[in-house]
């Protein structure tokens, strides 16, 4: 282990990020009401040019005067080469109520860009004396993001997850393809008559993985695009699990309920952790540094996966 201590992530639940439209507010009350973790009201991508400054209004209203639970809620604003950017920071912090936790940030490309906006926004909380102080979500969706990902994953205090954009980041990669995640059609291996589908994403996953666990970072994987392939969802958000991201976005409430299991730890899981544990204590006390639980050699390293695990499952019920 490095002299380094690797800095815990924030303790909170992040199985779902919900995405809603700010130009929709008669979904809003919906939204509370599901089973997301997270609830993204949305100020960029599904907002249309014309409908920003009604979007975003709101987005302010609601953050108030809808009951949002338990729930942390977040807000994307629009991106840094846009002329909204600054409006949506200013009257979020000028005027939405306190319960508003968290921006998310858009193609973010490198640690200048969240300077910029941790420069506006600390102003504006110290202008306001506002007592909640305002977490970040960056989503990685280009080049520039990828490669800069770690520098970008310790710019700020205030950074708390960290998403893969996956349409944004095939186009700026110039990847042939306009599928949003998943396995895609021609990203396959071929062994004699039969074809193996890998995944596309992984690469950019693990990287955004080890950025965010060095520097306390919760990652992220972002959407799924065809909402009407529950078993492909299923797929890849298992598939991040497995990578270390803890949660992943819903572009539709029916993807929140399978994203919630896959990124919740099963009872199953959570026993034999617990029984791993254990037999890593009565291993400990004959003065043992390692002992066989079910046929497999168990250690100090598979503390530390298991421990993992019951923290999840404990984390979730606190919840």
């Amino acid at each position: 282990m490095s002299f380094r201590i690797q800095p815990a992530a924030p303790a909170r639940p992040n199985r779902c990020q919900l995405f809603g439209p700010g130009s929709r507010p008669a979904i809003f009350e919906k939204m509370a009401a599901s089973s997301a973790d997270v609830i993204n009201l949305d100020l960029e991508d599904s907002v249309a040019p014309s409908d920003k400054d009604s979007a975003r209004a709101n987005v302010i209203e609601a953050i108030g005067s809808v009951d949002w639970g338990n729930k942390y809620i977040s807000v994307r604003i629009n991106g840094l080469d846009t002329p909204y950017w600054y409006r949506d920071v200013v009257d979020l912090l000028e005027q939405a109520d306190e319960r508003l936790d968290q921006i998310m940030i858009p193609k973010v490309g490198c640690a200048e860009d969240i300077y910029a906006v941790d420069a506006l926004v600390t102003a504006i909380e110290a202008a306001k004396g506002r007592k909640k102080k305002i977490s970040f979500e960056v989503i990685i969706e280009s080049a520039a993001g990828i490669a800069h990902a770690e520098e970008i994953a310790a710019a700020s205090p205030r950074l708390q997850a960290m998403s893969l954009g996956a349409a944004d980041f095939a186009a700026s990669m110039g990847m042939q393809t306009t599928g949003i995640g998943g396995t895609q059609e021609n990203y396959y291996m071929q062994v004699g008559e039969n074809r193996h589908w890998s995944d596309p994403w992984h690469w950019a996953q693990a990287k955004i993985v080890a950025a965010c666990r060095t520097h306390g970072v919760l990652p992220v994987d972002g959407p799924f695009g065809d909402f009407s392939d529950d078993d492909g969802f299923i797929a890849q958000a298992r598939r991040s699990a497995t990578l270390g991201m803890v949660g992943k976005w819903a572009i539709h409430p029916k993807q929140i309920a399978l994203a919630n299991d896959v990124f919740t730890p099963s009872e199953e899981a959570v026993a034999e952790a617990r029984e791993i544990l254990a037999a890593m204590e009565d291993a400990k006390a004959k003065g043992e540094g390692a002992t066989v639980y079910k046929g497999r050699l168990v250690d100090i390293a598979s503390i530390k996966q298991a421990e993992v695990i019951v923290a999840q499952a404990e984390l979730i019920t606190a919840s």
